[in-house]
């Protein structure tokens, strides 16, 4: 089988030389040496040029002599929830979705993200006794990381 700390250091190589703001988000070798890395970038989106030159670096610097494989190399897709703390500090400031783990879930704005938790900012209109207008109920949510089933991004085209 492929050692995963080979094709992790050859990965992190090229990042490293690239350096423009790549990290891995999964990296995986299936029983039958199928290869999936999974990247993202801290500002902006990975170029299809940037999965090419990161290919290239595993696949001349792994001997297909010694054992055949497959390579995928790929961006983190938004179809795909929010998987390390890389991603969500990347998109902070954005509406999100957190299912948790025991049922139910929170949309709002994400604000603040570490190892431990993430913070969720919602609002919603509420008619306060004694004014005529609905006023904005702001409130931020401290959300475990432990808690969290999915978090995904919500896409709007407005």
């Amino acid at each position: 089988m492929i050692n995963k700390n080979k094709v992790r250091e050859l990965v992190e190589e090229r990042m490293s030389e690239l350096d423009n703001g790549l990290f891995i988000v999964e990296l995986s070798i299936s029983s039958n040496n199928v290869i999936r890395v999974e990247l993202d970038k801290h500002e902006g989106g990975v170029s299809v040029e940037d999965c090419i030159r990161v290919s290239r670096n595993v696949e001349h610097n792994l001997d297909r002599e010694e054992q055949d494989f497959e390579l995928h190399v790929s961006s983190a897709g938004l179809d795909k929830g929010l998987r390390v703390l890389a991603q969500y500090q990347k998109n902070i400031g954005r509406d999100v979705k957190v299912k948790f783990l025991d049922s139910g879930s929170i949309e709002g704005e994400l604000i603040a993200a570490t190892d431990e938790e993430i913070i969720i900012r919602t609002s919603r209109k509420e008619r306060i006794e004694g004014r005529k207008k609905k006023e904005t109920i702001i409130e931020d949510h401290t959300v475990p990381m432990e808690q969290i089933k999915e978090t995904k991004i919500i896409i709007s085209f407005k």
